[in-house]
């Protein structure tokens, strides 16, 4: 494993995610695409807005992907998996939300990748030394919480256990199959009937959680910058609530482990 700068370690990644790793730049672009161009002016004005008050705040979250090292390149592999959590319903930020772990930054966190990894520990209890970082993604602005989220996407051939650490801040933490997320019966689309403007982004619908907004987006985006994505049915559009109340439904993605 080469070492590079920011403590990144791209030549770690296996062959069969080297597809995402070397095109990474291109994941916002592919987030981009898939949000109306009034949504995208919204975000950069409330972004220029908490600016000016001093309301934005950095964080970074893990996108960790796990399976076998030796994989050839060019197909995914059955065991491949990516980290997720469901965040506590009690939060005041996000809450009930399918998300990477990740957080806010501390003062003696070392950069984006120190941030990611500390708040993976205290969400999940991963061991961070079995971890690869790989890169980093453009840091996007999340309006309602006002952080500034630098994804950190990393590797890990076997991660060890995984479970949830503090159940006021996790409710469920789970090594989903990356097959789950590419299974086009899992994909919709889904909105906030909240919002003035009715924007659908890209959800999946897995059997403990709805996984949506910048988490769905984010992954959707990883899909398409990959190669990985199937064609899907963009017009099964649900509303968050009923999205919502399909999350029981088995969907035989695999146990979670939590």
């Amino acid at each position: 494993m080469s070492s590079t700068r920011d403590g990144l370690t791209p030549d770690a990644a296996p062959a069969w995610l080297k597809p995402l790793v070397d095109n990474v730049a291109g994941v916002p672009d592919a987030y981009r695409r898939r949000v109306p161009p009034d949504v995208l002016a919204a975000i950069v004005e409330a972004n220029e807005q908490a600016a000016l008050a001093g309301a934005r705040r950095d964080a970074a979250v893990l996108v960790l992907f796990s399976g076998p090292p030796d994989a050839p390149a060019g197909a995914l592999p059955d065991d491949a998996d990516l980290l997720v959590t469901v965040r506590a319903s009690t939060l005041r930020h996000h809450a009930g939300q399918a998300a990477f772990p990740g957080g806010a930054t501390d003062p003696g966190d070392d950069g984006p990748v120190g941030t990611a990894f500390r708040e993976a520990v205290e969400e999940t209890g991963i061991d961070t030394s079995r971890l690869h970082p790989l890169a980093t993604l453009e840091r996007m602005f999340i309006p309602p919480s006002g952080f500034h989220v630098v994804p950190v996407l990393a590797y890990s051939p076997d991660p060890g256990p995984v479970a949830v650490v503090d159940e006021s801040e996790t409710a469920v933490v789970a090594r989903v199959p990356v097959r789950a997320f590419t299974n086009p019966e899992n994909r919709l689309m889904v909105y906030r009937e909240a919002n003035t403007s009715r924007f659908a982004g890209p959800a999946f619908l897995l059997n403990e959680m709805l996984v949506w907004g910048f988490t769905g987006q984010v992954i959707s985006a990883m899909l398409d910058v990959a190669g990985w994505a199937k064609p899907w049915n963009t017009d099964n559009v649900r509303e968050l609530d009923e999205a919502m109340a399909l999350v029981a439904r088995p969907n035989g993605y695999g146990e979670a482990q939590h």
